[in-house]
Protein backbone atom coordinates (compact mmCIF):
# COMPACT_ATOMS: atom_id res chain seq x y z
CA UNK A 1 0.00 0.00 0.00
CA UNK A 2 1.36 3.45 -0.92
CA UNK A 3 1.87 5.35 1.63
CA UNK A 4 -1.39 7.67 2.82
CA UNK A 5 -1.61 11.31 1.24
CA UNK A 6 -5.29 11.30 3.06
CA UNK A 7 -4.94 10.39 6.62
CA UNK A 8 -8.63 10.87 7.78
CA UNK A 9 -9.45 8.72 4.94
CA UNK A 10 -6.94 6.00 5.31
CA UNK A 11 -7.22 5.46 9.00
CA UNK A 12 -10.58 5.68 9.19
CA UNK A 13 -11.14 3.09 6.19
CA UNK A 14 -8.27 0.95 7.69
CA UNK A 15 -10.15 1.14 10.86
CA UNK A 16 -13.49 -0.39 9.70
CA UNK A 17 -11.71 -3.36 8.37
CA UNK A 18 -10.04 -4.11 11.59
CA UNK A 19 -13.33 -3.51 13.23
CA UNK A 20 -14.81 -5.96 11.01
CA UNK A 21 -12.38 -8.12 10.94
CA UNK A 22 -13.65 -8.61 14.90
CA UNK A 23 -16.01 -11.10 14.33
CA UNK A 24 -13.54 -13.81 13.65
CA UNK A 25 -13.13 -13.33 17.37
CA UNK A 26 -16.93 -13.63 18.12
CA UNK A 27 -16.87 -16.95 19.77
CA UNK A 28 -13.40 -16.63 22.43
CA UNK A 29 -15.33 -12.88 22.92
CA UNK A 30 -18.68 -15.21 23.82
CA UNK A 31 -16.99 -17.20 26.32
CA UNK A 32 -14.87 -14.58 27.69
CA UNK A 33 -18.25 -12.64 28.31
CA UNK A 34 -19.90 -15.64 29.96
CA UNK A 35 -17.00 -15.95 32.56
CA UNK A 36 -17.22 -11.98 33.14
CA UNK A 37 -21.28 -12.97 33.06
CA UNK A 38 -20.60 -15.96 36.04
CA UNK A 39 -18.53 -13.54 37.87
CA UNK A 40 -21.10 -10.51 37.97
CA UNK A 41 -23.58 -13.19 38.99
CA UNK A 42 -21.76 -14.50 41.94
CA UNK A 43 -21.23 -10.73 43.17
CA UNK A 44 -17.87 -11.05 41.75
CA UNK A 45 -15.63 -8.17 40.09
CA UNK A 46 -14.03 -7.91 36.85
CA UNK A 47 -10.25 -6.78 37.49
CA UNK A 48 -8.71 -5.29 34.29
CA UNK A 49 -5.33 -4.49 34.07
CA UNK A 50 -2.83 -2.96 31.15
CA UNK A 51 0.32 -1.08 31.18
CA UNK A 52 1.44 2.34 29.00
CA UNK A 53 -1.78 3.19 26.57
CA UNK A 54 -3.25 -0.14 27.96
CA UNK A 55 -3.94 0.77 31.11
CA UNK A 56 -6.54 3.49 29.05
CA UNK A 57 -8.82 0.26 28.15
CA UNK A 58 -8.87 -0.03 31.92
CA UNK A 59 -10.05 3.19 32.32
CA UNK A 60 -12.73 2.71 29.62
CA UNK A 61 -13.75 -0.31 31.58
CA UNK A 62 -13.97 1.86 34.77
CA UNK A 63 -17.33 4.17 36.41
CA UNK A 64 -18.46 4.64 32.99
CA UNK A 65 -21.78 6.00 31.71
CA UNK A 66 -23.52 2.34 29.87
CA UNK A 67 -20.35 0.48 31.73
CA UNK A 68 -20.30 -2.44 34.50
CA UNK A 69 -20.55 -1.71 37.89
CA UNK A 70 -18.33 -4.93 39.02
CA UNK A 71 -14.97 -2.95 37.35
CA UNK A 72 -11.69 -3.20 39.49
CA UNK A 73 -9.25 -1.17 37.41
CA UNK A 74 -5.08 -1.79 38.15
CA UNK A 75 -4.34 1.74 37.93
CA UNK A 76 -1.00 1.68 39.69
CA UNK A 77 0.72 5.28 39.31
CA UNK A 78 3.98 4.59 38.26
CA UNK A 79 3.04 2.83 35.33
CA UNK A 80 0.52 5.39 34.19
CA UNK A 81 2.26 7.44 31.51
CA UNK A 82 1.88 10.91 33.31
CA UNK A 83 3.67 9.63 36.28
CA UNK A 84 6.64 9.85 33.71
CA UNK A 85 6.46 8.22 30.40
CA UNK A 86 9.95 6.32 30.67
CA UNK A 87 9.14 5.89 34.25
CA UNK A 88 6.48 3.44 33.55
CA UNK A 89 8.19 1.59 30.76
CA UNK A 90 10.78 1.36 32.71
CA UNK A 91 8.63 -0.65 35.44
CA UNK A 92 6.41 -2.94 33.52
CA UNK A 93 9.49 -4.15 32.74
CA UNK A 94 10.80 -5.20 36.24
CA UNK A 95 10.38 -8.57 37.69
CA UNK A 96 8.58 -8.59 40.81
CA UNK A 97 6.10 -5.88 40.79
CA UNK A 98 3.33 -8.32 40.03
CA UNK A 99 2.94 -10.00 43.05
CA UNK A 100 2.49 -6.64 44.61
CA UNK A 101 -0.03 -5.45 42.91
CA UNK A 102 -1.92 -8.55 43.22
CA UNK A 103 -2.05 -8.48 46.86
CA UNK A 104 -3.59 -5.24 46.95
CA UNK A 105 -6.24 -6.67 44.26
CA UNK A 106 -8.50 -8.33 47.19
CA UNK A 107 -8.68 -11.53 44.29
CA UNK A 108 -10.89 -13.87 44.88
CA UNK A 109 -11.68 -17.42 43.05
CA UNK A 110 -15.36 -16.01 41.52
CA UNK A 111 -13.04 -13.14 40.40
CA UNK A 112 -12.53 -12.52 36.68
CA UNK A 113 -8.80 -10.52 35.36
CA UNK A 114 -8.70 -8.93 32.21
CA UNK A 115 -5.17 -8.20 31.36
CA UNK A 116 -4.41 -6.10 28.13
CA UNK A 117 -1.09 -6.14 26.45
CA UNK A 118 -0.34 -5.52 23.06
CA UNK A 119 2.70 -7.00 23.19
CA UNK A 120 1.79 -10.12 25.53
CA UNK A 121 5.13 -9.99 26.28
CA UNK A 122 5.73 -7.39 29.53
CA UNK A 123 7.22 -8.78 33.05
CA UNK A 124 4.00 -7.48 35.02
CA UNK A 125 1.22 -8.64 33.00
CA UNK A 126 3.16 -11.96 32.73
CA UNK A 127 3.15 -12.05 36.66
CA UNK A 128 -0.55 -11.08 36.98
CA UNK A 129 -2.23 -13.69 34.75
CA UNK A 130 -0.01 -16.31 36.50
CA UNK A 131 -0.78 -14.89 40.15
CA UNK A 132 -4.33 -14.83 38.56
CA UNK A 133 -4.32 -18.23 37.40
CA UNK A 134 -3.06 -19.50 40.60
CA UNK A 135 -5.53 -17.91 42.91
CA UNK A 136 -8.16 -19.73 40.73
CA UNK A 137 -9.78 -16.30 38.80
CA UNK A 138 -10.93 -16.91 35.37
CA UNK A 139 -7.72 -14.91 33.13
CA UNK A 140 -8.18 -13.12 29.97
CA UNK A 141 -5.62 -11.88 27.69
CA UNK A 142 -6.46 -8.79 25.26
CA UNK A 143 -3.41 -8.79 22.70
CA UNK A 144 -2.48 -8.43 19.52
CA UNK A 145 -1.40 -11.91 17.64
CA UNK A 146 0.48 -10.51 15.04
CA UNK A 147 2.59 -8.01 17.23
CA UNK A 148 2.83 -10.63 20.00
CA UNK A 149 3.75 -13.85 18.26
CA UNK A 150 6.76 -11.48 16.84
CA UNK A 151 8.16 -10.09 20.06
CA UNK A 152 10.33 -11.50 22.17
CA UNK A 153 9.31 -12.18 25.93
CA UNK A 154 10.73 -9.86 28.84
CA UNK A 155 9.94 -12.55 31.40
CA UNK A 156 12.36 -15.07 32.72
CA UNK A 157 10.55 -17.58 31.25
CA UNK A 158 10.25 -16.84 27.92
CA UNK A 159 6.23 -17.15 28.58
CA UNK A 160 3.64 -14.34 27.05
CA UNK A 161 0.12 -13.77 28.85
CA UNK A 162 -1.41 -15.18 25.66
CA UNK A 163 0.16 -18.82 26.70
CA UNK A 164 -0.89 -18.35 29.98
CA UNK A 165 -4.82 -16.70 30.13
CA UNK A 166 -7.43 -18.94 29.79
CA UNK A 167 -9.43 -16.64 27.19
CA UNK A 168 -7.17 -15.15 24.45
CA UNK A 169 -9.00 -12.18 22.24
CA UNK A 170 -6.90 -10.90 19.35
CA UNK A 171 -7.08 -7.05 18.67
CA UNK A 172 -5.94 -7.43 15.14
CA UNK A 173 -3.77 -4.73 14.98
CA UNK A 174 -0.07 -5.16 13.52
CA UNK A 175 3.44 -5.43 15.07
CA UNK A 176 4.52 -2.16 16.44
CA UNK A 177 0.58 -0.67 16.51
CA UNK A 178 1.30 1.82 13.98
CA UNK A 179 -0.76 0.39 11.01
CA UNK A 180 -0.17 3.28 8.04
CA UNK A 181 2.93 4.50 6.37
CA UNK A 182 2.09 8.65 5.74
CA UNK A 183 3.50 9.97 2.79
CA UNK A 184 6.73 12.48 3.99
CA UNK A 185 7.05 10.34 6.99
CA UNK A 186 9.72 8.13 7.78
CA UNK A 187 7.92 5.52 10.02
CA UNK A 188 4.53 3.86 10.76
CA UNK A 189 1.91 6.36 12.41
CA UNK A 190 -1.78 5.21 12.68
CA UNK A 191 -2.08 3.24 16.09
CA UNK A 192 -5.06 0.93 16.18
CA UNK A 193 -4.86 -1.04 19.48
CA UNK A 194 -6.70 1.84 21.78
CA UNK A 195 -9.81 1.88 18.96
CA UNK A 196 -10.27 -1.56 18.20
CA UNK A 197 -9.30 -2.72 22.20
CA UNK A 198 -12.05 -0.03 23.38
CA UNK A 199 -14.92 -1.79 20.87
CA UNK A 200 -13.86 -5.58 22.10
CA UNK A 201 -13.61 -4.35 25.76
CA UNK A 202 -17.12 -2.38 25.55
CA UNK A 203 -18.46 -5.62 23.36
CA UNK A 204 -17.60 -7.92 26.78
CA UNK A 205 -19.30 -5.52 28.50
CA UNK A 206 -22.25 -5.28 26.71
CA UNK A 207 -22.20 -9.24 26.03
CA UNK A 208 -21.58 -10.23 29.91
CA UNK A 209 -24.22 -7.91 31.02
CA UNK A 210 -26.85 -9.64 28.51
CA UNK A 211 -26.13 -12.91 29.59
CA UNK A 212 -26.75 -11.88 33.36
CA UNK A 213 -29.72 -10.02 32.41
CA UNK A 214 -31.66 -13.80 30.78
CA UNK A 215 -30.97 -15.28 34.43
CA UNK A 216 -32.96 -12.87 35.98
CA UNK A 217 -30.87 -10.79 37.43
CA UNK A 218 -30.04 -7.05 36.75
CA UNK A 219 -26.39 -5.98 36.37
CA UNK A 220 -25.06 -3.13 37.48
CA UNK A 221 -24.70 -0.08 34.81
CA UNK A 222 -23.74 2.99 35.37
CA UNK A 223 -25.71 5.96 34.30
CA UNK A 224 -23.91 9.21 33.07
CA UNK A 225 -23.95 11.42 35.87
CA UNK A 226 -24.20 14.36 33.62
CA UNK A 227 -28.05 13.52 32.66
CA UNK A 228 -31.16 14.25 35.04
CA UNK A 229 -31.07 11.90 37.69
CA UNK A 230 -27.97 9.75 37.04
CA UNK A 231 -26.45 10.56 40.03
CA UNK A 232 -29.08 9.40 42.21
CA UNK A 233 -29.24 6.24 39.65
CA UNK A 234 -25.59 5.25 40.29
CA UNK A 235 -26.04 5.83 44.14
CA UNK A 236 -26.34 1.81 44.84
CA UNK A 237 -24.07 1.04 42.67
CA UNK A 238 -21.19 2.67 43.98
CA UNK A 239 -22.62 1.60 47.97
CA UNK A 240 -22.47 -2.11 46.28
CA UNK A 241 -18.81 -2.19 44.89
CA UNK A 242 -16.82 0.71 46.61
CA UNK A 243 -15.32 -1.83 48.94
CA UNK A 244 -13.92 -3.97 46.15
CA UNK A 245 -13.08 -1.09 43.48
CA UNK A 246 -10.48 0.82 45.12
CA UNK A 247 -10.44 3.49 42.72
CA UNK A 248 -14.37 4.69 43.21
Amino acid sequence: MSPSTDPLADYTADLAVRLGALSEQAAVIDAAAQAIADTISADGMLHVFGTGHSHLLAAELFYRAGGLGAVNPLLIEGLLLHAGAELSTSMERTPGLGPAIFAKMDARPIDTLLVISNSGANVIARELTRLANDAGLTTIALISTAHATSAASRGATGERIDQLARFVIDNGGVPGDAALEVAGVDRPMGPTSTVLGAAIVNVLAMTAAMKVAQTGIQPSVFTSSNVSGGDEENRATLARYRSRARSL
